[in-house]
Order: C-alpha cells, then structure tokens, then sequence
C-alpha cells in the first residue's frame, strides 16, 4: 500500500506575500517579492548559504515579521515544518508514545486508516524499536522520529528545510514515496539537485542583493538556462564593437588629459567589478565573520558608486572623437 495521505483539505486562498521585504544592518536579504500560492504547488527554493532563504521560511511560519509588505495565510493552512535543528527531546517517552501524543491514526487518500504503529514502520521504527525509548535513539533516529510527528499532523502545506543534510538514505527514500503522492502545497529548501528535480516543477532562487527569481520549471532546467546566459555573455564580452558609420555630425574631440583618462575607465571599471564580486562573495560565504560582513557592507557601497560613476564618465566620453 502506498503511503498516501489525505492532507487536510485547503480553501480559496492558501498563502500570498505581497510587496515583502527583510533586511538586517548588515545586509538586505529579500526585497519587494510577491507571490500567491495555488492547490498542490511543489517549489524548491535554492540559493547560496545566507542569501535568506531560511529567513524567507520563518516569516511564512509567522515566525519572523517582514520589514515592509505583508503575508495573508489562508484560515484552512495548517503548516508542517522540518527544520535543520529539529529534533525531538521527549527521553521520559517511547517512540510509538510520542507519535501516538498526536494522534491514533491517519486516514490515506482512499479511506484507508493507519495506525501509529503502522506509520512508524513505514518510517523504519520496527515494532521492538517503537517501544524503545526516545533517549536510546540516535541523533538521526530522533530526526526521523521528528519528521515522523510532523506528518502525523497531516498538513497540507508541508516545508522542508534541508531534509537531505539530516535524514539517512532510507528515511529520504521513504520521504520521496510520501512526497511523490502528496497532494497539498510542498516548499523545499535544498541544495541536492537530485532530490529538487524529483519532487518540484517550480523554483525561487535567491539570487543576492533581495532578488529573489520565481522561475518556472526544474532545477536541471534552470542550470540549464544558467548555461546558456553565462555562455552568451562570454561571447559578447570577446566580440570586438563593430565600428559603426561615422555620422555627419562632427563631434568634438577629446583633449590630451580626456584621452588618457578613456584609455584609463576600461581597467578601472574591470577592477572595481572584481572588487564587487569579492565583496558579494563575503555576504554568500558559508562561514560569515560579523567584523568582515559590516566592513564589506560599508565598502560595497562605496566600490558601487564610484563603478557607477566610472560607467557613467565611459559613456560620457565615448560621445567624443578620440582621434
């Protein structure tokens, strides 16, 4: 029998971020996203560590309040979240006790009923394990156990953060059958592609400075799509500009200081660039020094200001005769 629940039944409106925003001293995180859910959507959400994905999550659990905008919740929503820290504590319990604290049973899409019991075998407790207690699990039997508690709620709009870093190949194997039948909203945050391409048809990716790109489609689609810009900007990046026909307009000519200061703004504005990204590179690092991250974000706005003002001096020139 597939393990196939009968996830609480979801009204009109499920969920809908307008106008949302959220930034700490130190970095803006989201800005100005919008979108409404629909019934039975699967969306990974993919991006760099810090880029404010988990931020994003929390404020859709009503966690977190956004700085600006606002998010609805529609009153049938009943969330169930597995989070990279979860974990259940209950030592005084058995494994079948704690599941059994939330319910005697879950009803299956056809009508069918499962037991506790039931569900826990299908979640790797065999019946000597199930009567074990909880302070004799290990650290990943005690996240599988807690994921187990989150689907006996039954939800019907289900977020999973990172279940890859946590769970075992087998309890991950189990997760996709349940998923792969699911039937309410599924919110993934992941950084395996595998288990994204497996289970969503629908992407945000947080791409920096609170851009968030709602693109839709697969995970090996999107990268694909990666390619295909990156190779594109390459090559008109190594194209020499075509010389175009001279205009009959006589332009003026630039003076001996502007034609050095022309020859000059290419490899200033190439070094202010590479000072950006290494900057951008210390707000997406996996391990953030607080000193480090202030002292980026204040010389980031100075490095894009004076890129700016560069650009703008290029085009200014380049209206001008060089000869």
């Amino acid at each position: 029998m597939t393990l196939e629940l009968n996830a609480q039944r979801l009204g009109g409106k499920i969920l809908e971020l307008h106008k949302v925003a959220k930034s700490f001293p130190d970095k803006l995180l989201i800005e100005q996203f919008n979108y409404i859910f629909k019934k039975g959507e699967r969306i990974g959400i993919v991006g760099p560590n810090g880029s404010g994905k988990s931020t994003l999550l929390k404020m859709i659990m009503g966690e977190l309040d956004p700085d600006k905008g606002k998010i609805v919740t529609g009153d049938t929503v009943v969330f169930g979240h597995y989070t990279q820290d979860g974990i259940v504590n209950k030592d005084d319990l058995k494994v079948i006790e704690v599941v059994q604290e939330i319910g005697e049973y879950i009803t299956l899409k056809k009508g069918q009923k499962l037991t506790a019991s039931q569900l826990c075998e299908r979640f790797l407790f065999d019946s000597h394990q199930q009567y074990s207690y909880v302070s004799t699990l290990s650290g990943g039997e005690r996240r599988r156990l807690f994921l187990l508690t989150i689907l006996m709620k039954n939800p019907n709009f289900l977020i999973l953060d990172e279940p890859t870093n946590d769970l075992d190949i087998l309890t991950l194997q189990a997760l996709e059958s349940f998923l792969e039948e699911y039937s309410g909203c599924l919110l993934v945050v992941s950084h395996d592609r595998y288990f994204l391409d497996k289970l969503c048809d629908h992407l945000f990716v947080f791409e920096g400075g609170g851009r968030i790109k709602d693109f839709n489609g697969r995970y090996y689609e999107w990268r694909e799509e990666q390619k295909r810009i990156d190779a594109i900007r390459t090559t008109v990046a190594k194209e020499v500009p075509k010389e175009e026909p001279k205009k009959e307009k006589v332009k003026t000519k630039l003076s001996y200081m502007e034609k050095r200061e022309w020859d000059e703004l290419p490899g200033q504005i190439e070094a202010l660039e590479a000072r950006r990204d290494a900057l951008n590179a210390v707000f997406e690092g996996a391990e953030q020094d607080p000193e480090e991250v202030a002292a980026a974000a204040e010389e980031i706005k100075q490095v894009l200001a004076e890129l700016d003002e560069k650009e703008m001096r290029w085009l200014e020139l380049s209206e001008f005769d060089y000869e």
